[in-house]
């Protein structure tokens, strides 16, 4: 799907709360859709010896709320690149004690809690159901645990992301019922973000920093506010993008050990 056939770029990422900028030295293209355009034009440069394309999911200014997203134009952007592996981190709330503000965590699972969002690309005229049994990518999950302690972070190999609508946060009703349900991550944007980008049959892997305690009910602290997000992720920035670049650094340029690649293979009666 890429312009001219040929891919400018690799792997994908998408920059979420604090996360605006990742390279130095790139170029930016905007990128035409059937769904609109993303929110911002997509930034392509060198990380880690291969093409990155970086898009902030929010927009330059972050001028997107969570439900607001162009979900569908900012996956569809990245596939037209001719990526195959999206890398996806956000800025993340704990709903567990032993998940701490500063830590990590590669999600493999997640709940919908989200409403009246467009989370699919195929409305016919063929019936296309695909699986999101096991949403993220095996693989890249592996490596980015692997990256991520390279990189001296403490990271949990696994978890489950709750996505809820947003703007709002849970209020402490809802945050004692997630973690009642033992879900250790609470977000605005995972889905339908990495949904689509299945869809698309690309790699996904979310990488969640944890800024804090949600709303206050696990750690005793201060409910969670947008100022603190923002002001934790850019606490931990460094340790992002050290991640970041010892994992793109390791993905091999051939996918063999997911099935990522064959979504669509069992998801049609044609």
């Amino acid at each position: 799907m890429a312009d001219g056939n040929k891919a400018l770029a690799d792997i994908g990422i998408f920059g979420g709360s604090g996360f605006y900028k990742l390279f130095d030295d790139y170029e930016e293209k905007m990128v035409e859709t059937p769904y609109g355009a993303p929110a911002a034009p997509v930034a392509i440069g060198k990380m880690g010896g291969k093409r990155v394309a970086f898009l902030p999911r929010h927009g330059e200014r972050h001028q997107f709320p969570p439900h607001k997203v162009p979900y569908r134009a900012n996956v569809y952007a990245m596939k037209k690149l001719g990526v195959s592996r999206i890398i996806s981190p956000c800025a993340a709330g704990s709903l567990q004690p032993d998940v701490k503000p500063g830590e990590f965590v590669v999600c493999d699972q997640f709940v919908d809690r989200t409403s009246g969002r467009t989370d699919t690309f195929y409305d016919g005229p063929i019936a296309t159901h695909v699986s999101p049994a096991e949403l993220y990518c095996p693989e890249l999950r592996g490596l980015a645990v692997a990256a991520g302690e390279k990189s001296g972070i403490k990271m949990h190999k696994q978890g489950t992301v709750v996505v809820i609508q947003g703007p709002r946060f849970s209020t402490k009703a809802e945050s004692r019922w997630f973690t009642s349900m033992g879900w250790e991550v609470i977000n605005m944007t995972q889905y339908p973000e990495a949904f689509l980008a299945r869809e698309l049959e690309m790699c996904v892997v979310n990488i969640s920093l944890i800024t804090d305690f949600d709303s206050g009910l696990v750690g005793n602290v201060e409910p969670v506010s947008h100022s603190e997000v923002v002001k934790v992720f850019g606490q931990n920035i460094s340790k992002l993008q050290s991640l970041l670049k010892n994992l793109i650094s390791e993905i091999p340029d051939v996918r063999e050990k997911c099935d990522c690649p064959d979504t669509l293979k069992h998801a049609r009666i044609e």
